[in-house]
């Protein structure tokens, strides 16, 4: 799923039937029940992460008549693809507190407070403000909690000391994931079409007070490792981090009141921020002593692949931009006397997805040791997408200036959808693989920053889409998906070797 905070790691192995969690014979805190609460919690709060953002662009798209704010097309766009590349990036910052300063059990909470608080904000809050703070909330508090609620889950099953339950645990945690992801925007933009965009805003505040709830409930049950901080900061450079977080907010409010950073220009300044902070990445790894040669090859082997996933996601992400301003101008939506709900044309991509994951999974478990390498996995991803706009590309000009039928448009989410499989989990699996020994985790922190680059570029590309006509832009999206995957399928070779540095075979 797109996801991904919401990866899905069926493919990694784990059958749930044969390995549950729920038989542990631990003392002490069941992993049983703080596994099951804490995917519970994440259910709920990934119903309102998607659920809110099923509708975002049409509340910004849509006139005032209609409930939205009548925002320019380009501008929706650079709102909707900074809002998304800013919740990733912020969950680089929560990791750290949740490392250094602030248990992890602390920091989720917090977030689910400050998150619940956005959504209620949207919910009643009409207008430019309202959008402004909630979706600020939304972004502060998602980073707080979204990979310190992942690292309490891996505390629970660490409980556990047979390792095959782990793979079927986390297997149960992102079961919950894609299932609050399908129906939040289901049941919100159902609201949304029947009674208006605050009520679909409104469930999803309801679904984040569950989640809140929930997790309240569920804090005691937690092992004792998520209320201690793992690598305290030491107190004499705590007042350090004081301040540089002073300097930004200021630095952040300085631009906003000079106009420098404009709702135009958020999208670029995101994908700069994602671009900096992946050098960074890059290059803290690849220069530290504490990184051998092969593990250096490996890292530079990965390059390539983690722009192609950056431009992957920015293609895929494009259906809160530039494919919602295209539903909003040129898909007819009514079937006899009722409209179909607009958010579910975005649903359908991700669902599509969850759908085929088992398959492709089962698939690969089949071939075993024949099955393709994760380049040319990466490569038949950015093919499909790129064949999914070359389709799209034809159904607009057989149209011509005509409404599009809605199954078509169905159609291309469907191949848009479940090309992830190739993509998401592939990246995910091999970042956790070829990562240096003492930089697994940041390794793991690079590969998020796909999805940060990813919804940036899809704001910067539906800016792109209000600017030329439709016809260029899906054969420019089609020739550079099909022309980036056949480049990583010719490279196979020597990126393949690359990546493989060291490691057995």
């Amino acid at each position: 799923m797109s996801t991904t905070p919401h990866q899905n790691t069926t493919a990694a192995g784990g059958n749930p039937d044969k390995a549950s969690p729920e038989t542990s014979g631990q003392s002490g805190h069941s992993p049983r029940r703080g596994l099951w609460s804490m995917a519970f919690t994440e259910l709920w709060e990934r119903y309102s992460f998607y659920g809110l953002q099923g509708i975002l662009s049409f509340y910004l798209l849509y006139a005032l008549a209609a409930g939205g704010l009548a925002v320019a097309p380009a501008v929706a766009a650079g709102i909707v693809g900074a809002y998304g590349g800013a919740v990733y990036l912020s969950q680089i910052f929560g990791a750290w507190l949740g490392d250094r300063l602030v248990s992890p059990q602390h920091m989720v909470l917090s977030g689910a407070i400050v998150i619940t608080a956005g959504h209620v904000v949207l919910a009643f809050a009409p207008g430019f403000a309202g959008l402004g703070i909630g979706l600020v909330c939304i972004v502060v508090g998602t980073g707080a909690l979204k990979t310190n609620i992942t690292s309490i889950v891996g505390f629970v099953l660490d409980q556990n000391p047979d390792g095959r339950y782990r793979d079927a645990g986390f297997s149960y945690f992102y079961m919950a994931i894609n299932i609050g992801a399908v129906v939040g925007p289901l049941t919100t933009g159902l609201a949304q079409n029947e009674l208006g965009f605050h009520y679909g805003f409104g469930l999803a505040a309801i679904g984040m007070v569950v989640a809140l709830v929930q997790y309240l409930v569920s804090m005691k049950h937690l092992p004792e490792r998520a209320r201690i901080v793992n690598n305290p900061l030491p107190p004499n450079r705590r007042p350090l981090v004081v301040i540089v977080g002073l300097v930004f907010v200021a630095a952040v409010g300085s631009a906003l009141a000079t106009g420098l950073l404009r709702a135009e220009n958020l999208s670029t300044v995101v994908t700069v921020a994602a671009l900096l902070a992946a050098t960074a990445y890059f290059l803290t790894m690849t220069t530290s002593s504490a990184v051998t040669s092969d593990e250096r090859r490996r890292i530079l082997g990965y390059l390539p692949l983690f722009l192609a996933s950056g431009v992957y996601f920015g293609f895929l992400f494009q259906k809160f931009t530039a494919i919602s301003i295209l539903i909003t101008e040129r898909i007819d939506l009514h079937i006899g006397g009722w409209t179909f709900p607009v958010a579910w044309i975005t649903t359908v991509s991700p669902l599509a997805a969850v759908l085929i994951t088992p398959l492709i999974a089962r698939m690969w478990n089949t071939m075993g040791q024949r099955q393709p390498g994760p380049v040319t996995k990466f490569a038949i991803g950015l093919t499909q997408i790129g064949c999914a706009y070359l389709f799209l590309l034809i159904i607009s000009e057989a149209t011509g200036d005509a409404e599009i039928p809605l199954a078509l448009i169905l159609l291309f989410m469907i191949a848009a959808g479940s090309s992830e499989v190739f993509v998401g989990p592939i990246g995910l699996s091999l970042a956790t693989k070829i990562g240096p020994k003492k930089f697994r985790s940041q390794m793991v922190g690079l590969n998020f920053l796909t999805l940060a680059l990813g919804s940036s570029l899809a704001g910067l590309l539906g800016q792109l889409f209000t600017a030329i006509n439709n016809a260029s832009y899906f054969t420019i999206t089609a020739v550079c998906g099909i022309g980036i995957g056949l480049a990583l399928l010719a490279g196979r070779g020597p990126l393949g070797r690359l990546l493989g540095a060291g490691l057995e075979r």
